[in-house]
C-alpha cells in the first residue's frame, strides 16, 4: 500500500503566487457565496493560547475538497524579520479525506484576505472609488492595495505606520503605472473613498468624523474581542458588513465593543451571504464597514483554484 506521501502534492508561495491571480481567488470567493454557500454554516476556529502567541486550526468542507489551515500568531515574530502570522494548509479529498495537497498556508493567506476584502468591497463600494487610505505597512497592506486595484480604478494611495521608513517601503512596492503612492496621515481619511486597515492596534486609528458617508472601510487587523482598528461612533453610523453573526459577536473587537458601548446591535450587522443572494445590495447613503477576522472556507475555497489551475495548465 502506497505511503501518505506518495502521492501528496507540495505547493510552494511561488506556485500559489503562479497559479491563482488576485481577481481569481476574489471570484472564487464570490462565487461559493453565490452558489449558496453559508459561512454561519462553516466549522468554527479553535483558537489555542501558546506561551508565544495563539495556534488558530481553522477546517472546512467545501466542494470536492475538506481542508485544514493551521495558522500561528507570534506578535513578536516582525521585530525578528519574520511573518507574524505564518500556516500550513492541507487539502483533502472531501469523500475519502486523503490528503491530496500540503500548501503554503502564509502564502495562501496573504492572498485570501485581501480577496475576502475586495470580493465584498466588489459589491459595496463607490464605482468610481478612485482614492484608498492604507493603515498597515505589513504584507496585508501592500496586498490589500493589489485587491483593491483589481476591483477599482485606484490612483491615489497612502500608506499610514507607526515606522516611517517601514510606510515608505510599503508605499514604493506599489508605485507602478502611474499610481501616486505616497506616506500619509490620519487626516487622509477625510478624502478617501476606501480604507483599509490591517494592523495590530487595539485602540481606534482616526475619528469616525473623517469618514465621508460614500466611504467603504475594511478592517482585517484582528480576531481579537477586546482589540479594535475602528471607533465605535463609526460603527454606529455605518452599515456593518461582517462575514457571519456568529464569527462577528465572539471575535470581532469592532463589533463587540461597539455594541457594549451602545452604538451598534447586533440585529443591525449584514451578512456578507446576504449580499450575494436574490435581494443584492441595498443602496446606502452612509459610510460601509467590512469588518473581517478569517475564516475556514474562504482558505478552501482559494486553495481548490491551486489544485484546479494545476490541472488547466
Amino acid at each position: 500500500m502506497p505511503g501518505i506521501f506518495d502521492s501528496l502534492r507540495l505547493i510552494d508561495g511561488p506556485a500559489i503566487a503562479e497559479r491563482i491571480t488576485m481577481r481569481q481567488a476574489i471570484d472564487a470567493l464570490q462565487q461559493a457565496l453565490r452558489d449558496g454557500f453559508d459561512p454561519d454554516a462553516d466549522a468554527a476556529r479553535t483558537i489555542v493560547d501558546v506561551r508565544h502567541g495563539q495556534l488558530l486550526l481553522m477546517p472546512s468542507d467545501l466542494g470536492a475538497y475538506t481542508g485544514q489551515k493551521l495558522a500561528t500568531v507570534a506578535p513578536a515574530n516582525p521585530a525578528r524579520g519574520l511573518e507574524r502570522i505564518q500556516a500550513i494548509y492541507i487539502v483533502l479529498d472531501a469523500e475519502t479525506l486523503a490528503p491530496v495537497a500540503l500548501l503554503d498556508g502564509t502564502e495562501l493567506t496573504s492572498l485570501r484576505t485581501p480577496a475576502v476584502s475586495a470580493a465584498v468591497a466588489d459589491v459595496v463600494a463607490a464605482p468610481d472609488a478612485s482614492s484608498l487610505v492604507v493603515f498597515g505597512t505589513g504584507p496585508q497592506g501592500v496586498r490589500h492595495v493589489e485587491a483593491m486595484r483589481a476591483i477599482r480604478p485606484i490612483e491615489r494611495v497612502r500608506f499610514l505606520g507607526r515606522d516611517r521608513a517601514k510606510a515608505e517601503h510599503a508605499a514604493s512596492l506599489v508605485a507602478a503605472n502611474g499610481l501616486d503612492t505616497a506616506v500619509g496621515s490620519a487626516a487622509d481619511v477625510a478624502d478617501a473613498d476606501l480604507v483599509v486597515c490591517a494592523t495590530t492596534a487595539r485602540e481606534p486609528l482616526f475619528d469616525a468624523a473623517l469618514v465621508r458617508d460614500h466611504a467603504a472601510i475594511v478592517a482585517v487587523g484582528s480576531h481579537e474581542p477586546d482589540a479594535r482598528e475602528l471607533p465605535g461612533e463609526l460603527l454606529g453610523r455605518a452599515r456593518v458588513i461582517v462575514e457571519s453573526q456568529r464569527v462577528a459577536l465572539s471575535e470581532a473587537g469592532d463589533v463587540i465593543l461597539a455594541i457594549a458601548e451602545g452604538r451598534l446591535s447586533p440585529d443591525a450587522l449584514t451578512p456578507m451571504a446576504s449580499l450575494f443572494g436574490d435581494d443584492g445590495p441595498e443602496a446606502s447613503v452612509r459610510p460601509v464597514v467590512i469588518k473581517t477576522c478569517g475564516m475556514g472556507w474562504q482558505d478552501l475555497a482559494v486553495a481548490q483554484l491551486a489544485l484546479t489551475n494545476e490541472r488547466n495548465a
